[in-house]
């Protein structure tokens, strides 16, 4: 006989919405946290376990700063929050009938409303086979191995006696002219003129060539031109030979084959650098599939004013997933301040607020060219230097995630203004002994 006493009554099932993020960057974490006090059971979900403040890859792969520097775990990041939960998972797919995200192990999340922040990867515009020998710079991996690349290519040229074979080796191209590749070349310069020129006994590293490539008919289009001028004439000052309207139709082991107004040339070298493009992460595909909707070229979600997709109110699409023309007529930028505002403004429309469409305020677009010199585009003004160098390094001090990163950056950067220092130069990944990659 069982006494009343014994019985454990059913808890009743939960009324609150289950909102289901995925993607733990700039998008899907200030959702995250913007939905702190929301009356809702929060899941975000990730294939990391942390949150990489990608604007500083580049620091990563030229040795400034360390994969540690730029990541904060999710966990940690959320932990004051009772209403949130954060899943190590590898979410693949969508019932987007039965509102479910499909894991790769084949766990299932029910959702009530869905936000995607998924991203966006390294695009070769058809080429994908470049990828083993250009690395592109959308992750932790990729970063560690551009590093491996860029300090590997000093030691084997230190080893290599054959004169043409050395130059490869010191010759470094830069694939792509936007804030990516311009950050790039100018730290490669600083490497070489500067943080090992003392360092080798049978090179001069202040004798590497780096080649900035692109396509169009000036760095930084997205820029003003003049801007872009400025930006051009600060690496020429470091170094970097810059070559516009040029095409690249091969890439391997050796070097590139490019096509110019002269016609067809080839560059011998040993590392090569991509930093031409990004498509859309695969989920567009899946939404497209799943939910019907629709892409751009890129792979992009068309979305609704209100970020939705149409049919499905229930799903919006922030950050670099997602198309939405600005004020202008053309695609909002995919930059982290795009993310981390719809990231935002899904947060409020999922708890109740109007559905008012999404205005995106521009705060600004800088890239910073070495050491103590950048570009700064705020509206109307316009400004360049050691002043647009220093509000760079505000700026992204402000927005990257955790105090103590904050500081330890704050830190390095200094100590590296002052030394020319870089303490990360670590060749991981792989071991490679001999020289008969040129």
């Amino acid at each position: 006989m069982i006494r009343n006493r014994d019985r454990k009554e059913a808890a009743p099932a939960s009324t609150m919405q289950r909102i289901v993020i995925l993607g733990g960057g700039f998008g899907g974490l200030n959702a995250a946290v913007a939905l702190r006090r929301a009356d809702a059971e929060v899941t975000l979900i990730d294939r990391r376990n942390f949150h990489l403040f990608q604007p500083l890859l580049y620091q990563v792969a030229t040795g400034g700063l360390s994969p540690g520097d730029i990541t904060a775990p999710l966990r940690g990041i959320l932990r004051k929050q009772k209403n949130t939960k954060v899943l190590l998972g590898d979410a693949v797919d969508l019932d987007a009938v039965n509102r479910k995200v499909i894991l790769k192990d084949g766990g299932t999340i029910p959702y009530d409303s869905l936000i995607v922040a998924t991203g966006a990867r390294n695009f070769y515009f058809g080429h994908d086979a470049w990828a083993a020998d250009a690395p592109g710079l959308k992750s932790i991996e990729d970063a560690t191995e551009m590093r491996h690349k860029i300090l590997y290519a000093f030691e084997a040229a230190e080893r290599e006696s054959n004169p043409d074979k050395r130059r490869a080796w010191l010759t470094f191209v830069v694939v792509g002219g936007g804030p990516t590749g311009v950050e790039l070349a100018g730290a490669l310069a600083e490497i070489a003129n500067d943080t090992l020129r003392h360092d080798f006994r049978d090179i001069d590293p202040t004798d590497a060539r780096i080649l900035l490539l692109d396509g169009g008919a000036r760095l930084l289009a997205a820029f003003p031109e003049e801007l872009s001028l400025k930006a051009e004439k600060a690496l020429l000052k470091l170094g970097v030979r810059t070559r516009v309207h040029v095409s690249v139709t091969g890439i391997d082991a050796h070097g590139v084959d490019i096509q110019t107004a002269n016609g067809p040339d080839r560059i011998d070298s040993g590392t090569v650098l991509w930093a031409a493009g990004v498509a859309a992460s695969p989920w567009g595909k899946v939404l497209s599939e799943r939910a019907g909707a629709t892409l751009d070229r890129q792979g992009r979600v068309l979305v609704e004013p209100d970020l939705s997709i149409k049919g499905h109110p229930e799903i919006l699409v922030v950050g670099d997933l997602s198309h939405l023309d600005g004020a202008d007529g053309k695609p909002l930028p995919g930059v982290a301040p795009t993310a981390m505002q719809q990231g935002a403004y899904a947060a409020r429309i999922l708890t109740g607020a109007k559905r008012e469409p999404f205005h995106y305020f521009d705060k600004g677009t800088l890239a910073v060219i070495g050491r103590a010199a950048g570009v700064a585009w705020f509206g109307k003004l316009r400004f360049s230097g050691f002043l647009a160098w220093l509000a760079w390094l505000f700026i992204h001090l402000m927005f990257l995630v955790g105090f103590e990163n904050r500081v330890l950056v704050f830190l390095q950067w200094g100590f590296q203004y002052f030394t020319f220092h870089r303490g990360a130069r670590l060749i991981t990944g792989p071991g490679e002994g001999g020289l008969d990659k040129t």
